[in-house]
């Protein structure tokens, strides 16, 4: 569900990076209190992951589309809606800049679709309400399935109101929700089932990890590094080598703009958008997650192509783009981190 920038106008694209700037603000404020030296790494850690696991497309039977983990709710769930925000908001920033994985201009909506819907609307709303009187395994599973769901729903629709609101008529509402929707609904079941298969093992093993998530509050003295050595490992296997098993399907967007427009690519030649095409080509090192192609590459890249067409694709672009992608955004999230953990300190000091 990443757009690209040709799916929105300059002035929604424009006004949907000025709401995400401010949500990132106000989401920084809000956990200055709650972050920690541990607090840190697993913001990071938990980003790499995200990253990774975006990378793995899974078909949906009988509609000749594929869908991927969105991964809103699970940094909310483990992370906090506020820490979860931000982490998003690396991995979408990662994902446009070096790999062209949505567009820049379009950053702002993706941010919005993919984090704002998760981690401010469906986990508090929603799967806070299922595990309100205490967490169990199948309050988990009710909780993360309708969550997953619900924001998914809502990010499908919020694309479909982004490109009215841009005035794309390749893309006539009445069509394009019917599609869009239908087709989330699927995705979204497989986001809230993995989701909860992942949050039940975290609250077996390192309980405390979600209960400090729930209430906003500092992991403390509380040791988690095999917690994030198996992350770590996990971000390695996905990125490094499950991704060779993604689904070669076009993803839920796409196939909805291809059975709405006739093409799951629209043109857009103005000035702004040429501008930030034009940006992004230059950032984007590893365009569509693999090694970039030598100028001027004709029969090769027509034989690369071909071979990207098989299942599994293994390739060494893929992998590399995984780890490289995936410790971009460990870097990235950290930082962002450790700098909201600064500021709490000059705070303090200032205080004093």
């Amino acid at each position: 569900m990443h757009m690209a920038d040709a799916l929105i106008s300059p002035a929604v694209g424009g006004t949907m990076l000025a709401v995400t700037a401010g949500l990132a603000a106000y989401s920084a404020k809000k956990i200055t209190n709650e972050m920690d030296e541990k607090k840190i790494p697993l913001m990071g850690v938990m980003g790499a992951f995200v990253f990774a696991s975006q990378m793995i497309n899974f078909t949906i039977p009988a509609t000749g589309s594929s869908g991927h983990l969105g991964g809103g709710l699970l940094l909310a769930i483990l992370l906090g809606p506020y820490a979860g925000f931000l982490t998003m908001t690396s991995i979408l920033l990662i994902q446009a800049l070096f790999f062209a994985d949505g567009g820049l201009l379009a950053y702002g909506c993706n941010v919005f679709n993919l984090g704002f819907c998760s981690c401010f609307v469906s986990y508090p709303f929603i799967y806070r309400w299922f595990t309100r009187q205490g967490l169990t395994s199948r309050k988990i599973l009710w909780g993360a399935t309708a969550s997953g769901i619900v924001g998914l729903q809502l990010g499908a629709f919020s694309v479909v109101a982004e490109t009215l609101a841009s005035g794309k008529t390749e893309l006539p509402f009445s069509t394009f929700v019917l599609l869009m929707q239908p087709i989330h609904l699927g995705i979204g079941l497989v986001e809230g089932l993995v989701t909860a298969a992942i949050v039940t093992y975290v609250w077996r093993a390192r309980p405390e990890i979600l209960e400090k998530a729930a209430i906003g509050g500092a992991l403390g003295d509380r040791s988690i590094k095999k917690f994030l050595t198996g992350l770590a490992i996990g971000v390695v296997l996905i990125g490094g080598a499950l991704s060779w098993f993604a689904s070669t399907s076009p993803d839920g967007l796409e196939w909805s703009m291809e059975r709405t427009a006739g093409t799951t690519e629209i043109e857009a030649t103005d000035g702004i958008h040429q501008l930030f095409a034009d940006l992004q080509s230059r950032t984007a090192f590893m365009p569509d997650y693999g090694f970039k192609a030598p100028a001027g590459a004709s029969s090769e890249e027509a034989i690369s192509e071909e071979t990207a067409s098989s299942w599994p694709a293994v390739d060494a672009g893929t992998s590399a783009a995984g780890l490289v992608g995936g410790s971009l955004t460990l870097v990235l999230a950290a930082l962002i981190g450790y700098l909201v953990s600064l500021s709490k300190k000059k705070g303090s000091k200032a205080a004093a």
